[in-house]
């Protein structure tokens, strides 16, 4: 008898795959030299950004961990998720650019993986990498950088803010940020393009958890991340791999969100 798929929570939904399929198919799906079916390649990849395994702790019942890695590495480098994300989000939006959005980075723990590209954060006391990213006022990611955590968040305004302006067709005009955002270079570098950044300040007077203005949405949308498993920690060797693992996870996230809406407006 054959092998039998049982499945896994972590398995893309029917309503899912058909709009995903799309951004994925770098050649005919029945294509003569394709070994493994591509969906349960995507299916692979998001059990183990989902889990947090080892690639090489890939069940079985899945294709090989090898032709996975390398599916993916080829979607990264084609830029499938980045433009899945920018879709999904415009879905979502109605078609209605955002003209706000909320800057923030987090620092990941370097494994002996990510070990020589690292550096040490000394706000947070921890060396790893550091991930910056753009979201608009509903918490989807509109752009992102990965860069070693003795990185300040001020000299990546600019990249930030030039792909949030090539994503969203120059729409943006306001930027909510932290207090590591002030100062006169970050806020020249957004007004270039076309962006004001406003510091949203803690309290002089506070007590217990005080919920910011605007800057929770971001905090949120790293909550969403730090749902999958293998966005904990930075195990990956390469930085680029690591950025693509993001936007796998929000492909993930904002994929289920706007079935979820179809289904409650169908």
């Amino acid at each position: 008898m054959g092998k039998v798929r049982r499945g896994y929570p972590s398995d893309v939904s029917d309503e899912e795959w058909e709009f995903v399929v799309p951004y994925l198919l770098l050649c005919r799906e029945d294509s003569a030299q394709r070994e493994h079916d591509l969906r349960e390649v995507f299916n692979g990849i998001r059990y183990v950004a989902r889990s947090g395994c080892s690639w090489r702790l890939l069940p079985h019942d899945l294709p090989p961990w090898a032709a996975v890695y390398q599916q993916m590495r080829r979607w990264i480098e084609a830029g499938c998720f980045e433009a899945l994300v920018a879709d999904v989000q415009s879905v979502v939006r109605l078609w209605a650019g955002p003209t706000a959005i909320c800057l923030d980075s987090r620092t990941l723990q370097s494994t002996p993986e990510s070990g020589a590209r690292a550096g040490y954060d000394g706000a947070k006391r921890r060396k790893g990498s550091k991930v910056h990213i753009a979201v608009d006022t509903l918490g989807h990611l509109l752009a992102l950088t990965v860069t070693p955590a003795d990185q300040g968040d001020r000299e990546q305004v600019a990249a930030l803010a030039a792909e949030v302006q090539q994503v969203t067709g120059n729409t943006v005009e306001l930027a909510f940020v932290d207090q590591g955002y002030t100062g006169p270079n970050a806020a020249e570098a957004a007004a270039e393009h076309g962006i004001r950044l406003e510091v949203v300040k803690h309290p002089m007077a506070k007590r217990g958890f005080v919920l910011l203005p605007r800057r929770w949405v971001v905090e949120r949308s790293f909550a969403w991340a730090a749902r999958l498993r293998r966005l904990a920690r930075d195990y990956e060797r390469l930085p680029n791999t690591l950025k693509g693992l993001h936007y796998i996870a929000f492909a993930i996230l904002m994929t289920a969100k706007l079935v979820n809406l179809a289904a409650q407006s169908s």
